[in-house]
């Protein structure tokens, strides 16, 4: 028996998660070692959390392209069905006036 195949949009934001912890962690070290600078005061975790945003946005741009384009396929194929059910209920309410 195969297991049951994610949904993309499951499958691609786990993995863009995926990639943010691991940029995150990075960040993380980088600034506790002294690499990257830290953060105004009191403020280091926001900063290393933007860092982690920051490494991670053009990361994922890049490494899910596979992914994203699985999932923008998937939700046009909901929306063409979901036009055409409106479209076959409407011809019915036409039908019945």
């Amino acid at each position: 028996m195969s297991a049951a195949k994610p949904n993309a949009m499951i499958r691609y934001t786990a993995l863009r998660l995926l990639i943010f912890v691991g940029c995150f962690f990075v960040a993380g070290v980088a600034v506790h070692f002294g690499l990257l600078p830290s953060g105004l005061g009191g403020s280091n975790i926001v900063w290393v959390v933007l860092l982690g945003l920051l490494l991670s946005a053009p990361l994922s741009y890049v490494a899910l392209r596979r992914q994203r384009d699985e999932m923008s396929a998937q939700i046009i194929s909901t929306v063409d069905r979901t036009k055409a059910r409106l479209d076959a209920n409407r011809t019915r309410e036409d039908a019945v006036q």
